[in-house]
This record gives C-alpha cells, structure tokens and sequence, in this order.
C-alpha cells in the first residue's frame, strides 16, 4: 500500500438528504473528487458509506481504487446486498472526478473513449397519465428539443399482471405511434409488471406497433422467466438496472436473459463494476444501454461510459421530469450538464466530471465526515 503521496485519501464527506447524496474526496494534496451516492435513502446510503466504506478506503492511495472496489465487497461480506454496492458508488466516482482532475482531462478519456454527442431517448417516468396526455406533452418534446426516441410506461410497476387502470397498456401503445410517427424509435418499461405469458401477449402488441425495446417485462429477479420473453419476441428485451451483484450478471448474460443489458452506475457500485457489466455484455455481443432515470450526477456519469464502450447501445436514457414531478433534482449544480440539442447531449472536454456541486444545496443538507 502507498502512503504519503498526494494521493492518499485522508478526508471522505457526505452531504445528502433522503433522496440523493454528494461524496467529497480529499487526499493528502489537498486535491479533491466529488461523487454521488446512489439516489433515494441516500441518508441510509451514506451512513453505510462512513460505516463500512470509508474505513476501508482512508489511507489508500486514490490509485487504489481497483484494488478498493474489488476488496471492499469481501471485507463487508456479510452484507451482500444493495445498500453497500449503493454507498461504494460514491467513493468510486468521487475517485474518478479527482483523477480526471489530476489529469485535466474528462474521466470519458481516462476510460478510452472520447468527449462528444450521444443521442438520447426521452424517458417518461409516469404512469398517473393518459395516453393522450402521454402523446401530447412527448410531441411537444419532438418539437421543442428535436427528441426523435421515446420511452413510456405500460402496466403497473410490480403489478402482477394489472395495469395502472384497466385498458390503459393496449390504449396507449398505438396511441403513442399515432401521436409520434412511423419514425420515432420507441421503448416501454413494464418496471417488473407481468407474468411471461402477459409480458408475451403485450410484447407482440409492441411488436405490432413497431416498439423496438421491452424493458423489465418481467419481476427482474426471476431470469427464467424474462428469458422466456425474450426468445419469444422479436424485438429487444432489456433489464438489469437492480441487479449489483456481479454473479448474477454473470449468469443474466451467459442465460441470455434480455437482448440488452441495462446496468446503473451507482446501483451497481459504481464505474469500475459498470465497465466490468459492459465489457461482460461485450464478450456475449449484448448492447449496453444503462439506466439513468433522473438528472442527479448519475446521467452524467452514464454519459461518459457510453462514450467509452465498444458496445454503447443506440441512446442514453434522458429523463423528462420537472420540478412537478422531481423537485429534489433542482438546484443540484451551480451550471446543469444536461443540455439536449436536436435530441442529442454532450460530453465535454472539462476535467472530470465537469461539474459543481452547488454550494446553497450543499449548506442544507445532512453533513457528515469520516478522517484519517
């Protein structure tokens, strides 16, 4: 182990509050990396993070971090489940902001990718909506910000096979195709809805309509039932976002259970366990196309792993909620990163993750810090 180099990370903070949290890094430079915890009970996500993540990281060296994000998961074997993958994220991504910072250069080029467009998917988060008004407000988005794919829900999220009111699946798929055009890429999520048998019957109205991605179709945890679906359908069916453990992508991949798989960065554990995901989904020829509903940091750092992967699928998820919907992500940064430009977003060439933290958020929230 390194010691007593600009490195070594003596000071780990957390500033959070119950929906989302900011991981600060600080080494023995003075040099610092900021991060994020994964969103919702990001308060309970943090106490983890100081409790059995930073204890583990204080002293290293931030080039350590492979070596951390590979120990850490056996040092705290007893609790294999998400809240730790959760709290690990923070301290991964903090440690590629500092060392993008270190570099001057965006963590996409120390990833061996290259600043640049993606294009994005706008993805609707709501199911308390008709599908006229579905349709209407996603035409307006056509129009105004030139998006050209759509993502919109169908059943009811963990519905065993009910919909959110009767008849609302079979109204809105075509109506979303008449509202958007015979161009326009659409996606579902059914958010763990159905049965196989139901996620068959509505995939070939999908199929019907031309929708060409069927997310969660299934209870995400049962595999054989998603697989089910998939050699069903023609078109692609997608999962993963809850899945952290790197076993049961193992397994999720060599099954063949989804046609693209959906890792999030910081359910997952953060970038390094990512690019582990990805690079497994390449070597079985599957796209990546991560989950990133919200527009804390996690779009941003998705956006610069698309940009870095052979296996990038067509488009970034980019949700389309406002304050009525997401209050908690106003006001995060002093300047948003998220611009959408004729459908598309933009890495940029600044260092790290190119972003700052807004100070007025940071002063009211929850503070905590753990020391060398």
């Amino acid at each position: 182990m390194r010691t007593e180099t600009g490195g070594r990370i003596t000071r780990l903070e957390t500033f959070c509050n119950e929906l989302v949290g900011f991981v600060r890094l600080t080494t023995a430079c003075g040099r610092q990396g900021w991060g994020q915890l994964s969103t919702y009970n990001a308060d309970i996500s943090a106490q983890v993070f100081h409790r059995q993540i930073a204890p583990w990281a204080l002293g290293r060296d931030v080039d350590d971090l492979e070596a951390l994000v590979a120990e850490i998961p056996l040092r705290e074997h007893k609790f294999p489940g998400s809240y730790l993958r959760r709290a690990l994220s923070g301290l991964d991504t903090a440690a590629w902001d500092w060392r993008g910072k270190t570099a001057g250069q965006p963590v996409v080029a120390l990833l061996g990718g290259t600043p640049g467009p993606l294009r994005a998917y706008a993805s609707s988060m709501r199911r308390d909506i008709t599908p006229e008004e579905e349709a209407t407000r996603l035409a307006r988005l056509r129009d105004t910000a030139g998006f050209d794919a759509f993502k919109f829900r169908v059943g009811a999220e963990c519905g065993q096979d009910r919909d959110e009111w009767p008849g609302r699946t079979e109204a809105i798929v075509p109506a979303m195709r008449r509202a958007l055009g015979a161009e326009a890429a659409l996606l579902v999520d059914a958010n763990s809805g159905f049965s196989a048998a139901r996620a068959i019957e509505v995939g070939r109205l999908l199929q019907d309509h031309g929708v060409e991605h069927f997310e969660e179709p299934c209870p995400y945890w049962r595999l054989e039932e998603t697989a089910q679906v998939t050699r069903a359908l023609d078109l692609d069916v997608t999962g993963g976002e809850q899945d952290c453990d790197l076993e049961v992508w193992r397994h999720m991949i060599a099954m063949r259970a989804v046609d693209v798989i959906q890792p999030d960065v910081l359910y997952l554990g953060g970038m390094l366990r990512s690019l582990e995901v990805a690079r497994m989904g390449a070597e079985a020829g599957l796209p990546c196309t991560p989950h990133c509903a919200n527009l804390s940091m996690v779009t941003l750092f998705t956006m610069h792993l698309l940009r870095a992967i052979p296996n990038a699928g067509k488009y970034l998820e980019f949700s389309i909620e406002g304050p009525e919907y997401y209050p908690w992500q106003e006001h995060l940064f002093v300047e948003s990163p998220y611009r959408v430009q004729d459908g598309h977003v933009e890495v940029t060439e600044a260092p790290g993750w190119g972003v700052e933290v807004s100070p007025e958020w940071l002063a009211r929230s929850q503070y905590q810090a753990s020391t060398l």
